[in-house]
C-alpha cells in the first residue's frame, strides 16, 4: 500500500476523516450523481494538501438477481421461502449438529465447497427438498426448473441517516495540511455548487465531532469557573477578589495559544481544552495565594495601628509590596515544579524501569505513542503556566492597587 494512502496518525481520540461530506436525499440516483458531479468540481479547484476525494459507495459491485417464476413453483407445491432457505443454506450453511470437546461445544454448519459456492450452474441446479401439501409426498425439485438468475450490477451498500439515503464523500490530508482551512476554503467554494431539489450536503466527519468536543468542553470551562469564583466568593467575602482572580485565568488561556502559535503546534480540540481546565486550577490557587497574604498583612497593620475600620492608603500600597515579595517564592516554585514534573511527558520522554533494574540499561528514548496523546494537554499548561505566572505576579498586584484605589477615591467622596 502506498504511502500516501495511509490516515495521518491523529492527536488524540479516534475521529472521523478529517474531510467528510455527507450528501443525502429521497431518490439515491440524484444522490449519487450529485456526489460524483460534486467530487469531480472539487478535484478541478486542486486544492492543496487534499490526497483523494473517495465515494463511499460502488455502483460496479456485481449481483446475481434469481427472479422466481410464482406459477410454476404453484404448480409444484414449492413456496419462495423454501426456495430463498436452500440458496441461504448453500452459500451460508446451516447448523446440523453441535460437536462437544469437554466444556465446549462447537456448531457443525453445513454448505456448499467454496467451488460450488462461486457456481452459478450448480446452485441453480441443486434440488430444494420439501413435503407437499396436497399429497404429502417428499419432492425435490431443481431450482433452475422455478427460476432464472441474471448477472447485474449493482450499488455496494445504501446507507441512510434520518430516513434519508446518504452517500459520503471523504478524504484524508496530506502530512503537513491543515484540516480546518481546507474545509473552510471547501465550504467557500461550494456555495457556488448548484445541488439538485431534493438533496442536501453537509460537512461532518471530524469537523462535527470536533465542534461537539468544543461545546462541551467550553461548557466545562465556564461551569468550572463559576464554581470557582462562587468559593472565592464565599471564602474572601469580597466581590473584587473574583473579578482580579479572574483575570489571570484569561491571561493563561492567551499564552496557550500564543505558545501554540509560537512554535507552530495543533489545537487538539480535547486534550488542549483539558489543559486549559486543568490550567485554570493552578493559576486560580497562586492568585488565591497572593492575595490572601496580601489581605493577611492589610489585617495586621490595621489592627498594629489601632485603625477601626480602613488603613491610610499608603498602607495598603505597602502591604501589596510586601506581599508579592514574600509570595514571589512560592508562586515561582509551584510554576517551576509543574512545568518540570510536565517536560517528560511533553516530549515524550520513556525509560525502561524493568530493563533499568535487571540489566541496568533504561532504554531512555523521546517520543512514542503515548506522546502523540499526551503532548497537546501538556504544552497547554506549560505554556499557560508560563505566561501566567510572571503575569500574576505583575497585574493581580496592579488589579488589587487600582480596585482598592477607586474604593478608596469613592469612599472618600462619600466623606465629602
Amino acid at each position: 500500500m502506498p504511502k500516501s494512502s495511509l490516515p495521518k496518525n491523529s492527536d488524540g481520540p479516534p475521529q472521523g476523516p478529517p474531510i467528510n461530506i455527507e450528501i443525502r436525499g429521497d431518490d439515491y440516483d440524484d444522490v449519487l450523481a450529485t456526489a460524483n458531479s460534486m467530487r469531480q468540481f472539487l478535484r478541478e479547484l486542486d486544492f492543496e494538501g487534499v490526497e483523494e476525494l473517495k465515494i463511499d459507495v460502488d455502483k460496479r459491485k456485481p449481483e446475481l438477481p434469481i427472479t422466481i417464476d410464482r406459477e410454476k413453483a404453484r404448480r409444484y407445491g414449492l413456496s419462495t421461502q423454501n426456495i430463498g432457505y436452500t440458496i441461504r443454506t448453500a452459500l451460508f450453511g446451516r447448523e446440523v449438529s453441535t460437536f462437544k470437546d469437554g466444556e465446549d461445544d462447537y456448531p457443525i454448519n453445513v454448505r456448499f465447497e467454496e467451488s460450488s459456492r462461486n457456481n452459478v450452474d450448480a446452485l441453480m441446479n441443486q434440488k430444494v427438498i420439501f413435503r407437499s401439501a396436497s399429497d404429502g409426498q417428499i419432492k425435490e425439485v431443481p431450482i433452475s426448473a422455478v427460476a432464472t438468475a441474471e448477472r447485474s450490477t449493482t450499488f455496494s451498500s445504501v446507507k441512510r441517516k434520518d430516513l434519508d439515503r446518504l452517500i459520503t464523500l471523504s478524504s484524508n490530508v496530506l502530512e503537513g495540511a491543515n484540516a480546518n482551512e481546507i474545509v473552510l476554503k471547501m465550504q467557500a467554494s461550494l456555495e457556488d455548487f448548484n445541488a439538485p431539489r431534493g438533496v442536501q450536503f453537509a460537512f461532518t466527519g471530524q469537523q462535527e465531532e470536533q465542534a461537539k468536543e468544543l461545546a462541551f468542553l467550553s461548557q466545562a470551562l465556564l461551569l468550572a469557573l463559576f464554581l470557582i469564583i462562587l468559593i472565592i466568593v464565599a471564602q474572601f467575602n469580597s466581590i473584587t477578589t473574583p473579578f482580579i482572580i479572574g483575570f489571570s485565568v484569561f491571561f493563561s488561556l492567551i499564552g496557550v495559544l500564543l505558545g501554540l502559535v509560537i512554535f507552530q503546534m495543533d489545537f487538539v480540540i480535547i486534550m488542549t481544552m483539558i489543559g486549559i481546565i486543568s490550567l485554570a486550577g493552578v493559576v486560580v490557587n497562586n492568585a488565591i495565594v497572593l492575595i490572601d497574604y496580601t489581605d493577611l498583612i492589610r489585617e495586621r497593620k490595621r489592627k498594629e495601628l489601632g485603625e477601626e475600620n480602613h488603613l491610610p492608603f499608603s498602607e495598603v500600597v505597602e502591604s501589596i509590596v510586601q506581599g508579592g515579595r514574600t509570595r514571589l517564592r512560592p508562586v515561582l516554585l509551584t510554576a517551576i515544579t509543574t512545568i518540570l514534573g510536565l517536560l517528560p511527558l511533553a516530549i515524550g520522554l520513556n525509560i525502561d524501569f524493568v530493563t533499568l533494574v535487571t540489566e541496568y540499561d533504561p532504554r531512555i528514548y523521546i517520543g512514542g505513542d503515548n506522546n502523540v496523546f499526551w503532548k497537546p494537554m501538556s504544552w497547554a499548561i506549560i505554556y499557560g503556566l508560563t505566561f501566567a505566572t510572571f503575569l500574576t505576579l505583575i497585574i493581580v498586584p496592579v488589579m488589587y492597587w487600582w480596585i482598592n484605589r477607586m474604593l478608596y477615591k469613592y469612599r472618600l467622596k462619600e466623606a465629602v
